[in-house]
């Protein structure tokens, strides 16, 4: 097969065409599917079309709300964008279950985002020391334009430091840079700025003499922010008696679903391989929040991750105390956020869970993701350490297979009922629709 070239320049219905003659037999009807997903306001599928590159049409994800979420003794109705089928069920419970418990807590601990000119320096350590210390004043004005609007918003530059590395790799060395980027989550933003300290930097290191000799050769590799920010912090909290989790689960007293669910939480902060699917869940609720409200989730994510791994050990997120008869359960993760700039504007569905959500700021919105990430983790943990994961799972899972066998709504209700006491197949649930439709 030949290589496919100039396919970018191409309009949206060059490449369908292209697409389908090449991988599709034209019976199948591919690109009726395709054009099904556009959206039928030109002018907005044309924006859609330029969130990214090459696209042929549009990719849908279910849409939630999970009603009745209290934070800090405020109501919300939070969106979520997921297609995990149990997600937002779960939420919704224990968001509920919670809110007649006094609530979810929380508080942002830090706003600080950080990035790095990475650089490699052959010359003189103390030297350049000295030489940063000097120019420190003269880089911080060449960018001083850069950020004056959003100094004027009460963010920007918050320190500049030069790191000495050179443990790690021989004459590596970091200008490493905080910031404050308001209600922007700020991408690029740092990045412009890095790079416009680094070609300083360089070019200050470059002109002067004593610091390009022979072995003060320079080389600025790369300026970029990091998505690992254990400064930009938020905290999310639940507590109550522990006799008034007597409920979270019928025939259960509130001591013994504590005392379970503490193990349960202990676990995944000393074995990695919990801790993962433990962190998974929590991100099931976080992920779903900065979806549907248009930040990046693999950059939340991402950042998430390392930061359950700070001590060298891979940990779950979340932390679980009894103490005089209280149960508490608490949440600490970092989240980069923004409610203004990105795609939080120029996506409808964004732009709509930011009104939902009654135009948080970017603090705001880190204590209202924070919170789905621990009413979400709850109610897996009060499952696996009751009934077990699967019983919500499964009746989900039953209603896909139903869907995918084009169930009606009358067999819908006789198969939920058939299979209320059975474990869920394919097998089974197919065998079971061809027995009811030779009834039929």
């Amino acid at each position: 097969m030949n290589l496919i070239s100039g396919f970018s320049k191409l309009s949206k219905e060059e490449k369908i065409d292209l697409i389908v003659n090449r991988f599709f037999d034209a019976s199948t009807h591919v690109k009726d599917k395709l054009v099904d997903f556009w959206d039928k306001n030109p002018e907005r599928q044309k924006v859609f079309d330029e969130f990214s590159e090459n696209t042929l049409t549009n990719f849908f994800s279910p849409y939630g709300v999970v009603p009745n979420v209290k934070i800090n003794g405020e109501l919300f109705c939070v969106p979520m964008v997921t297609e995990e089928s149990s997600v937002v069920a779960a939420a919704s419970k224990a968001a509920k279950f919670w809110c007649s418990r006094g609530g979810i807590k929380t508080k942002v601990l830090g706003t600080e985002k950080v990035g790095q000119v990475h650089f490699f320096y052959e010359g003189n350590g103390e030297n350049l020391v000295r030489f940063f210390k000097e120019k420190k004043r003269e880089l911080l004005e060449e960018v001083q334009a850069m950020s004056s609007n959003m100094t004027k918003r009460g963010g920007g530059i918050l320190s500049l430091d030069l790191l000495d590395k050179r443990a790690l790799r021989p004459h590596y060395y970091q200008l490493f840079a905080s910031f404050n980027t308001c209600d922007a989550m700020g991408a690029n933003f740092i990045n412009s700025i890095l790079e416009a300290l680094g070609k300083k930097f360089s070019a200050l290191l470059n002109d002067d003499k004593n610091m390009s000799g022979k072995d003060g050769k320079v080389e600025v590799l790369m300026g970029i922010l990091s998505n690992y920010t254990p400064n930009c912090l938020v905290q999310a909290s639940v507590a109550c008696p522990v006799e008034k989790l007597g409920d979270a689960f019928p025939g259960m007293d509130g001591a013994s679903f504590a005392s379970k669910f503490e193990k349960a939480v202990d676990i995944a902060r000393i074995d990695p391989h919990r801790a993962v699917t433990h962190n998974k869940g929590i991100f099931n609720g976080i992920d779903a929040v900065v979806l549907a409200t248009g930040n990046d989730f693999r950059a939340v994510e991402a950042g998430g991750h390392a930061y359950a791994a700070r001590d060298g050990c891979y940990r779950g997120l979340t932390h679980c105390q009894i103490k005089e008869n209280i149960f508490m359960y608490t949440l600490k993760v970092p989240l980069s956020l923004g409610t203004v700039g990105g795609l939080t504007k120029l996506h409808p569905m964004a732009e709509f869970s930011l009104r939902l959500l009654k135009h948080p700021s970017a603090s705001k919105l880190m204590e209202v993701t924070a919170a789905m990430g621990l009413v979400q983790n709850f109610a897996a943990l009060r499952s696996l350490v009751t009934v077990g994961i699967q019983k919500g799972h499964m009746k989900m899972h039953l209603l896909n297979i139903l869907g995918q066998l084009g169930a009606r709504e009358e067999e819908k209700r006789k198969m939920i009922e058939i299979f209320s006491t059975r474990a869920v197949s394919f097998k089974g649930v197919r065998e079971e629709m061809g027995k009811i439709r030779k009834l039929q």
